[in-house]
């Protein structure tokens, strides 16, 4: 199991050369990787464009960059000269995102979902491995070439947590990233689902990287109450409230992890027996700040290549 930090989702805001920095010392700390969230801030695949040109060997990930609000080819264009600056090493990580984001946020229209994801994949997958595209659905027409010099495909994960999503994702993409997503329903729910799709497709087994927020501390209550307040707005989303119902949660701070040293691992290599291939760690401050971010970044570093 891969152990990588997961830099947006309840983090404190770092800045374009926060992020970039960030890279640089998981790099050299060990970690397999770092993921950016693609929040209203600096542009997730840019910052891996950058961070790509100053680190040689770990993966840089989008967890996730959201749809509706980037045409495919665009995506594709994107992402393939990200992969460049970063010599093969970018993990495309695509979603919905929620309803409220999109029209809220971009007035656009979030319907039809699982059909837009189909489509969607299906071009930004044909450009990135063809080079070119002649696709006609019923919500995308895209027909032309994409030629970005020296790039090889990227992996492509979709966010997925309901049965047709994850059902698209089994199918057409190379993995899954999940959020607020306990073992019980990674294993049961979706890593079942997925698995059962790809194997269906002909696939190889997807990649499941579950984001989860993890702080090593010795107060254990107050990392709780910490998860509890940080994480608060995620479990008003629809798509995480039902993960949450399906583990049996109250809420984000049930599915958080939070202990010792030894506890924090225990409870990621129950992600690991659930079928997660990957651990995207947000890293969460208690009490105190410095001490707990640094315990658990250091923790995380140790696992690294050896769970």
């Amino acid at each position: 199991m891969r152990i990588s930090v997961f830099v947006g989702s309840g983090a404190a805001r770092a800045g374009l050369w926060g992020l970039v920095e960030t890279a640089e010392r998981a790099e050299a700390d060990g970690l397999d990787g770092v993921w950016y969230a693609q929040l209203f801030m600096e542009d997730a695949l840019t910052a891996i464009a950058v961070a790509g040109t100053r680190t040689r060997r770990i993966e840089l990930g989008t967890a996730v960059v959201p749809t509706f609000t980037r045409h495919p080819w665009v995506m594709a264009q994107q992402a393939m000269t990200a992969q460049v600056a970063t010599g093969g090493r970018l993990a495309l990580g695509i979603g919905l995102s929620h309803r409220v984001t999109i029209e809220g946020n971009f007035g656009l229209r979030f319907e039809r979902v699982a059909q837009h994801a189909e489509e969607y994949l299906a071009v930004v997958r044909e450009l990135a491995h063809s080079g070119s595209v002649d696709f006609a659905g019923e919500r995308y027409r895209v027909s032309g070439t994409l030629e970005v010099a020296g790039a090889e495909p990227p992996p492509i994960l979709v966010a997925a947590l309901g049965p047709r999503m994850l059902e698209v994702a089994g199918r057409l993409a190379d993995g899954t990233i999940t959020w607020m997503v306990g073992p019980r329903t990674l294993a049961r729910h979706v890593v079942a689902r997925m698995g059962e799709s790809a194997r269906g497709a002909g696939r190889p087994a997807p990649r499941v990287c579950a984001g989860v927020p993890v702080a090593v501390t010795d107060d254990r209550r107050a990392a709780l109450a910490e998860a509890a307040e940080r994480f608060a707005g995620f479990e008003r989303l629809p798509s995480y409230r039902a993960m949450l119902d399906i583990e049996g949660a109250s809420g984000p701070a049930d599915v958080a992890i939070v202990g010792s040293e030894a506890e924090v691992e225990r409870e990621l290599l129950r992600y690991a027996d659930a079928g997660a291939t990957d651990i995207l760690a947000t890293i969460f401050p208690v009490g105190d700040p410095g001490p707990s971010i640094e315990r658990t970044w250091r923790l995380l570093a140790s696992l690294a290549g050896r769970t």
